[in-house]
């Protein structure tokens, strides 16, 4: 046992392990340079996780691993649920139907894309595929860290779906404020802030791409993007309960399965709730943020630590497959996603 009398010694020097490497990740991330192209520190955090992997990880006492994998594991739940406090229920309603609609389309109709083409058409392992699903439809390398415990994947195919999600997201960052200066995107300000919060993958990549044009553009591609983190809740949900039955399915329904409600999710919503609550009370303000900070910090640990049970010999064995669907889906959010735009705001307005 991890906390037992004779190991707890060496499970805190994991954790805390992990934590000096979640504080230079975080220091990093403030770096002028770093900080001007909107990189989070949990994408530093999984990356200097994957070098210490890959370079030093046979020199650190084994005694210390189960440190490592409770920051990846139980660490990474108490973080998913403090992550409603960045949520409240009236920024749903400030964006309206509009916003709200083509965050359920986008959501959904990405993951749905995701999970098939990962499977059918890639080739890939189920929980690549989700996860890389999950990643491009939800909100980025959070979405990732979330699902993973309901599947119970391995922390490589985390890293491997985290990759894909970097990469084209940070493209997405770059080009959709290029294209729409250019007159590619026919449509206002506002317009083009839901269409940003509602396929751009990080909530970082949101802001960047959303302030890239003006600050109406912005607040709405941050509350659009929003309500999509906040349905990684009943995502988790479904997906507990779909992966139960196709286990029970399997086999031929002579085993029981116990349906698998990710709890951490069920909190997610109740934090948000109580947020929604104390929000716009003034001296209350301070705390949350500073429950934000915190959040950000045990994030930044669960993805070092899933960097650090992550070798470049897992990315080889993934192969090219995982980037071709994570593209699959990008193009998708990109090009379907603007007409899906067009057509709501026509039907709801901006």
């Amino acid at each position: 046992m991890a906390f037992s009398k004779e190991n707890i010694k060496y499970t805190l020097n994991g954790i805390l392990f992990v934590a000096l490497f979640t504080i230079a990740a975080i220091q990093i991330s403030q770096v002028s340079f770093i900080k001007a192209l909107a990189i989070s520190p949990l994408i530093i955090g999984i990356v200097i996780g994957m070098f210490y992997a890959n370079t030093l990880r046979t020199h650190i006492p084994k005694e210390w691993v189960p440190g490592i994998v409770f920051s990846s594991k139980q660490l990474l739940r108490f973080a998913i649920i403090l992550y409603g406090f960045r949520i409240t229920f009236q920024q749903i309603a400030e964006v309206g139907l509009a916003g709200l609609t083509v965050s359920t389309i986008m959501l959904t109709t990405t993951f749905i894309l995701g999970w098939w083409a990962g499977v059918k058409i890639f080739k890939l392992d189920r929980d690549t595929a989700v996860l890389t699903a999950s990643g491009s439809s939800v909100c980025g390398a959070a979405a990732v860290l979330a699902t993973e415990p309901v599947l119970n994947a391995e922390p490589y195919k985390s890293a491997v779906a985290v990759g894909t999600v970097v990469l084209f997201g940070t493209i997405a960052m770059f080009t959709y404020p290029a294209l729409y200066k250019a007159g590619f995107f026919n449509m206002d300000p506002a317009t083009y802030g839901i269409y940003v919060g509602g396929t751009v993958h990080e909530v970082a990549q949101v802001v960047a791409a959303g302030g890239a044009v003006n600050e109406i553009a912005m607040n709405d591609a941050v509350i659009v993007k929003m309500t999509r983190v906040m349905m990684i809740a009943p995502l988790l949900i479904i997906l507990g309960i779909l992966i139960s039955r196709r286990a029970q399915t399997a086999t031929g329904g002579g085993k029981k399965f116990n349906i698998t409600i990710p709890w951490f999710a069920v909190w997610f919503i109740v934090m948000a709730g109580i947020n929604s609550f104390l929000v716009n009370i003034e001296s209350l303000k301070p705390i949350i943020a500073s429950i934000n900070q915190f959040d950000t910090f045990l994030l930044t640990m669960a993805m070092t630590a899933l960097g650090m049970e992550t070798s470049v010999e897992k990315f080889k064995q993934a192969g090219a497959k995982p980037v071709l669907l994570a593209l699959l889906m990008a193009v998708w959010l990109m090009v379907g996603g603007y007409f899906i735009t067009k057509g709501v705001v026509a039907i709801f307005g901006a």
